[in-house]
This record gives structure tokens, sequence and C-alpha cells, in this order.
């Protein structure tokens, strides 16, 4: 059945510093699990652990850089890219430049925070 999102859930994120997810298709705001839909905003300065998601995410920046670090390489994906992370490919994201960054991220199946797989969990 069609049904109408009237606003996104705002979802804490891991990082260094706040960044605000705004969830408007997924898990938590939609109760949808095939894909999960969010705007990020992430100030300037930030950087979240490195992870190997169980999920394909696609991110297409709207403001600013965003940095992603793979296992081959340091990418820095402006205003009008898009970057994709295939699932069980290591990456790491921030935003070290002035500014910070405003993206879209879809993740395929949804996000979760068990599927996610950061390297801080993985150490004890």
């Amino acid at each position: 059945m069609a049904r109408l999102i009237p606003a996104p859930s705002i979802i804490k994120a891991a990082g260094n510093k706040p960044k605000e997810i705004r969830e408007y298709i997924g898990r938590v705001n939609s109760d949808t699990s095939g894909a999960s839909i969010a705007q990020m905003i992430s100030p300037q300065g930030w950087e979240e652990p490195g992870q190997t998601p169980d999920f394909e995410e696609y991110t297409i920046v709207l403001r600013g850089k965003l940095q992603v670090e793979t296992t081959n390489e340091i990418l820095t994906i402006n205003e009008r890219q898009a970057f994709i992370a295939n699932k069980g490919e290591w990456v790491k994201y921030s935003s070290p430049f002035e500014g910070g960054a405003e993206y879209i991220s879809v993740c395929l199946p949804a996000f979760s925070v068990e599927t996610v797989n950061r390297d801080i969990d993985k150490n004890p």
C-alpha cells in the first residue's frame, strides 16, 4: 500500500562529532528493511570508524565535500558526485573539509547497527 512519510526520524550518528542523520525511509522511520534513504549533515572535522557493511551503500553529495577511505585509496567526493560502496568492502567516511558535507545515503538492504560491522565493534 502506498503511504506518505510525513517527516524523517533523527538518528544519532557514530563518530567523533555530532552528525545529523535524517532517516526518511528505513528500519527506524518507516519500518522498511529492503532499503534505507537518509540525509546526512556532517560538520567539518567529523569522522566515523571504518566499517565493512553487509549492504550496498550509494552516496550522493549535495553540498561540500565528503572523504571516503577504502583499502586501496582515499577519495574526495565533491558536490554533484556520487560514490558506491559494495557489500563487504571496508570504507571509512569523514568530512575534514571546510564547511563539512551534506549528502544522501541509500542502503540496500536497509542500514542496521547489526550489519554495518564497524571496526570498533570488532575490538573489545
